[in-house]
């Protein structure tokens, strides 16, 4: 067992417009500019051992985005699920704001998830669920 890895630090994302991307992530998901280059950007949410992101202005032509599709079942997944307590609210209130979301998925105890798109189309998730050590 590997003790030299003890947490993910810097999660990048292609994007193909900086200064629109900078805007999505600052005003959806609350987090802060720590750095802006002029062709990319790291973002964070000013928590300790929560990753930082790294965007990166690219041609879109040059990657798939972040997401993949499950070949067994054929859904497509985010890498990155964000979580939020008050779920439901966050999802409308994406709605609301014209975000492309996908549909709102949660079980009988109120716990699931949901995705939606950044600017550039890559793939993210919303959760109301937390893994042990959370």
């Amino acid at each position: 067992m590997s003790t030299f890895v003890s947490h993910v630090a810097t999660l990048e994302v292609p994007v193909s417009n900086l200064e629109n991307s900078i805007a999505f992530y600052v005003e959806v998901l609350g987090v802060e500019v720590e750095f802006k280059g002029e062709k990319n950007a790291m973002l964070t949410f000013k928590k300790k051992g929560v990753p930082t992101f790294f965007l990166v202005e690219t041609d879109p032509a040059e990657g798939k985005g972040i997401a993949f599709k499950n070949t067994n079942n054929d859904v497509v997944h985010s890498i990155i699920d964000f979580y939020t307590p008050e779920l439901k609210n966050f999802y409308t209130w994406l709605k609301e704001k014209n975000i492309e979301v996908g549909p709102l998925n949660v079980n009988s105890n109120e716990v699931g998830g949901f995705g939606f798109k950044d600017p550039d189309g890559n793939l993210l998730s919303a959760t109301n669920f937390l893994h042990e050590g959370q």
